[in-house]
């Protein structure tokens, strides 16, 4: 119908789809963190600006405008929500899963982080300070989050290994086997 009524340029379904399915993956966040853990020249990039750094991958499009990469720390961990609807960052982070979209997970996360992690298996210190980031159109989130220990001699392709949707997200934390 959109097509019959000239409110979509031909090709432009297929074209999404095509993005979708293959092109916007969390693989991608995984592989411009792992980049910023061996390369501190672009993880300051990333950190300065993160549509710059994401672009040399890239990494661009539709929810892929004005990404912020927020860095946690031993005392700060950060998470993304979107609590009016459930946007993400569509090229670094694919397509938000489900929990992500529901309204309890969305209205709780802002008033009750720490709980909310726990539930999802995420158990921080009580020293760390929890950070919820709002995601909106002005501003597509990304988490950095501190490289694991035991991680030091893994190279960029085994470091991707280790970050997942969720850690990109910030519900969870990078694990070493």
């Amino acid at each position: 119908m959109l097509k019959q009524k000239d409110l979509i340029p031909d090709g432009y379904i297929e074209h999404m789809t095509q993005l979708m399915a293959h092109e916007w993956s969390p693989e991608n966040g995984a592989r411009v963190v792992a980049k910023a853990w061996v390369d501190p020249q672009f993880r300051e990039l990333l950190l300065r600006d993160g549509t710059a750094a994401c672009a040399q991958f890239g990494y661009t499009g539709p929810q892929g405008e004005y990404i912020v990469a927020l860095e946690d720390t031993p005392t700060l961990k950060n998470v993304i929500v979107c609590s009016l609807c459930s946007c993400t960052n569509w090229p670094v982070l694919g397509l938000p899963p489900e929990w992500y979209k529901g309204f309890e997970f969305r209205a709780r996360l802002v008033r009750e982080g720490r709980t909310v992690l726990r539930e999802l298996g995420t158990q921080l210190p009580d020293d760390v300070t929890i950070k919820v980031w709002d995601t909106s159109a002005e501003s597509r989130y990304l988490v950095l989050p501190v490289r694991p220990q035991g991680s030091e001699s893994m190279d960029e392709e085994a470091l991707r290994k280790l970050i997942t949707k969720d850690v990109l997200i910030g519900v969870a934390l990078p694990h070493v086997a």
